[in-house]
């Protein structure tokens, strides 16, 4: 299971230099849908599994209302 605390320590552990978020349309297929948008953070080198995890919340906090509230507009 790639999800949630998994998915930060192993970002951590391959010592990339961003993380995010993907908000994108479901179909059948497992994240295959089209992309609505995208956003990241900068995962510093005293981040922790928890600490990435509050950053990530915080773009999904920020992001999904927009998102959301564009779609609604546009239907």
């Amino acid at each position: 299971g790639m999800y949630g605390s998994n998915v930060h320590q192993a970002v951590i552990k391959a010592k990339e230099k961003r993380s995010g978020i993907t908000i994108h349309f479901i179909n059948e297929k497992y994240d295959d849908g089209l992309i609505i948008r995208q956003d990241f953070c900068m995962v510093e080198e005293n981040d922790t599994p928890d600490l990435l995890a509050q950053k990530v919340h915080k773009l999904e906090h920020s992001n999904y209302p927009a998102v959301i509230q564009e779609y609604l507009e546009s239907i």
